[in-house]
């Protein structure tokens, strides 16, 4: 009886309603997009900026700017000396980050909310006229260079640069987020003054204030230090289309770093806004949310054939990666991994998965849904995303009613529509040194 009582707890459908987050918008002259969001219940405020620009926004022949400008606009300004930036911040009581994907730029300051004055001048200096200049763009460039060869010279660290170039062909996805050395060192100083008169206009940016604030007086704070930025011409993106993958394709990578080697099969998505995205996500946690999901459970725990398989669906704008990732356990080969896997994904398409097994994917869903709302600093970079990356910022409220209405049926119908091995390419990830590697690159 205690084992029944224990399992309708479990699962149990469970709605964990979140409280509504309540935010204003407007729009300066200058086309920056301003969101407020008022939290009175901490002494903290964050001042964060998005800027609508990635990796994949590049010219060929100049991989990297994008990230090396998350490093360079720390540099200083008209008004900051060299350095001092990342001085000021934790001499005022606060801590500040800044991350670069394929699709976005973030920068965020969190300060005890008597701070925010100084917070949003900063921001601003960034904007309105950083000094970029070839002391600071030497400098810079060796600090990614270091960057680099920390994330490269650990185990699998070459793992996403392989992935991206053999599952893009076409799309500037397929050029590293991090980019090429060479790039950055054959680029001129006009060519990084013109990718930031390009890409760091305040009509390609959104600007978050979360937390301890008063709407009019932070309206006011906004307008004084933001207005001033010029809008710059206005541009439009034109990538290439890749074409659907057909037949699976086998590629062989290596990495001196590593002494077991791993399988990967990885799948070409639509954009993180498809409704079929919010399905892939279901069906990744599904196959992988932790050690009671499917894979865990069969390959790793029950079979002993791994010692760590996933299932991971990464998303982006253009398009999601979908892909399988395992190491193997002793004498198992990769290919048996690949098969054992696939035969999980077989069973999704030709049967739907349990009421349990829903029921549970459900919650697991509520419950990330409320933790992600669960901080201002993690609402302001949610009201952030949705606006400048899915055009919608009331999905902060809202998107979990997507996930809440997809259906067992819609898991299978999904898992058919994509994850065919027909549809995908296939890497053997192994230890050793490839023939001809770039020492520049380690």
């Amino acid at each position: 009886m205690k084992n029944k009582i224990l399992f309708s707890i479990l699962f149990l459908p469970v709605f964990i309603f979140s409280q509504q987050v309540d935010f204003i918008e407007f729009d300066l002259d200058n086309g920056l997009h301003v969101i407020l969001h008022q939290d009175n219940t901490a002494p903290v405020v964050i001042t964060s900026v998005m800027y609508d620009v990635g990796g994949k926004d590049r010219e060929k022949g100049r991989t990297g700017f994008a990230h090396f400008f998350e490093h360079l606009l720390f540099e200083g300004s008209e008004n900051i000396e060299r350095g001092e930036f990342m001085k000021i911040i934790p001499a005022n009581g606060g801590t500040f980050n800044a991350n670069t994907s394929q699709d976005r730029t973030y920068y965020y300051d969190i300060f005890p909310s008597n701070k925010l004055e100084l917070g949003l001048w900063l921001e601003s200096e960034r904007m309105l006229h950083p000094v970029i200049d070839k002391l600071g763009v030497d400098t810079q460039n060796e600090v990614v260079k270091e960057e680099k060869r920390q994330s490269y010279d650990r185990p699998y660290g070459k793992l996403l640069k392989v992935l991206w170039e053999n599952l893009f062909k076409v799309h500037p996805y397929k050029d590293e987020n991090i980019g090429r050395m060479e790039d950055l060192d054959a680029a001129t100083l006009e060519e990084f003054m013109a990718y930031f008169d390009k890409y760091y206009s305040p009509d390609n940016a959104v600007l978050v204030i979360a937390g301890d604030i008063q709407i009019e007086e932070t309206k006011s704070l906004v307008s004084k230090y933001f207005s001033e930025v010029k809008r710059r011409p206005g541009f439009t993106r034109n990538f290439p289309k890749e074409e659907p993958i057909t037949e699976a394709e086998r590629i062989i990578a290596y990495d001196k770093n590593i002494q077991i080697p791993a399988i990967l099969a990885a799948y070409r998505m639509p954009g993180f806004a498809d409704r079929d995205a919010y399905v892939l996500d279901m069906i990744s946690t599904y196959l992988s949310g932790g050690k009671s999901s499917v894979l865990y459970k069969k390959l790793v725990d029950k079979k002993k054939l791994a010692l760590e398989a996933s299932a991971i669906n990464l998303g982006q704008v253009d398009y999601n990666m979908f892909a399988f990732f395992a190491l193997p356990l002793g004498e198992t080969t990769l290919d048996t991994l690949l098969s054992e896997i696939d035969e999980e994904v077989l069973k999704m398409q030709n049967e739907l998965i349990s009421e349990r097994d829903y029921q549970k994917l459900q919650n697991q869903f509520e419950s990330q849904f409320v933790n992600s709302n669960s901080s201002v600093a993690g609402i302001a970079s949610s009201l952030a995303t949705y606006y400048l990356l899915y055009d919608n910022v009331n999905l902060i409220n809202e998107q979990i009613d997507i996930y809440r209405s997809i259906t067992r049926q819609e898991i299978q119908s999904v898992a058919q529509k994509y994850l065919s091995p027909n549809q995908r390419i296939e890497i053997e990830y192994l230890p050793g040194e490839e023939v001809g590697e770039e020492v520049g690159e380690e």
